[in-house]
């Protein structure tokens, strides 16, 4: 069984936990998912089964949006609202709207972060969370990441001290050390009192699963009609078409010389018609070829 199912990642799980529920559900091993979501978090999480695998680095890579509350006056050590306090004033003057917009203008476009002592970022070959739960410190790597849209929607703990945030990033954007950082620019200790992941890639809640409609499917023998098409994670990469006699050479895993589409060192998805048969990029060692990424060993159509 090949192709991707959006599920919707409920609270208490990790990632992880999905794919291992997802794996007795399916009764197969190779299943993996496509970018870790924080267990208090919830929402889109688009699991890959069977040769749907191979593209789990290019839908990781697509942008996310998030639907969280910033709450203002607390700081915790995991930055979400369940770690412990580290810093907490009383909010006697919030900030109104138009401070709090323009404190967000300022985080539009490439922003620098540094990862939560609580998250899995590896230094040293150890995760952060491993030297904070031995009170251990560590010099944490800043990271570039892209918010594309930034702005107040309204949410359920809205109030004077919290405001809702919809967020469209880049990979990797932290939104717990958002939330930091805006409520050190407001002049206030802050932390992410709850998240939610709306949309990855092509996935959106709208469409999602939860685990009760895949048990249900289940019973019914209806799991395969739950999946969507292997295409529709890496719909956001440019497409190269080829001829019968290119795509035996693609199956084969072959090099080929570098397509006048080729415009930038990045993937490509290749085709033959609604087949797809691989992802390519340049080579590093010819620039006018171009060399397999990931090729696909059974025909994908997509549906």
């Amino acid at each position: 069984m090949d192709g991707i199912l959006p599920l919707w990642k409920p609270k208490g799980l990790t990632s992880h936990d999905c794919v291992m529920k997802m794996r007795r559900i399916f009764q197969m091993k190779k299943i993996g998912h496509t970018g870790t979501l924080d267990p208090d978090a919830e929402g889109v999480l688009p699991i890959c089964l069977g040769q749907a695998t191979k593209i789990v680095p290019f839908l990781t890579d697509t942008k996310k949006t998030y639907i969280a509350a910033c709450s203002l006056g607390r700081t915790t050590e995991t930055e979400d609202a369940t770690g412990a306090t580290v810093e907490e004033i009383v909010v006697e003057y919030p900030p109104s709207i138009e401070e709090i917009e323009a404190v967000l203008e300022q985080f539009n476009g490439e922003i620098v972060q540094i990862p939560p002592m609580y998250s899995a970022v590896k230094v040293n070959g150890r995760k952060l969370y491993e030297y904070a739960r031995a009170n251990e410190t560590v010099e944490r790597p800043e990271r570039t990441v892209f918010i594309e849209s930034l702005r107040i929607v309204p949410h359920e703990l809205s109030g004077p001290n919290c405001f809702g945030l919809e967020i469209v990033c880049s990979k990797g954007t932290y939104i717990r050390t958002l939330c930091v950082d805006i409520g050190k620019m407001l002049g206030f200790p802050a932390h992410m009192a709850a998240l939610e992941r709306t949309k990855t890639g092509e996935f959106e809640k709208t469409n999602a699963i939860t685990f009760e409609m895949l048990e249900e499917a289940k019973e019914n023998g209806t799991l395969n009609k739950l999946l969507q098409s292997i295409e529709r994670g890496v719909t956001h990469l440019p497409v190269i078409q080829v001829d019968n006699e290119t795509k035996i050479r693609v199956k084969f895993g072959q090099k080929l010389p570098k397509p006048t589409e080729i415009i930038a060192d990045q993937p490509y998805l290749i085709k033959h018609e609604d087949e797809i048969l691989a992802v390519y990029q340049m080579n590093p060692k010819n620039d006018e070829e171009i060399k397999p990424m990931r090729v696909f060993t059974e025909e994908q159509k997509s549906r």
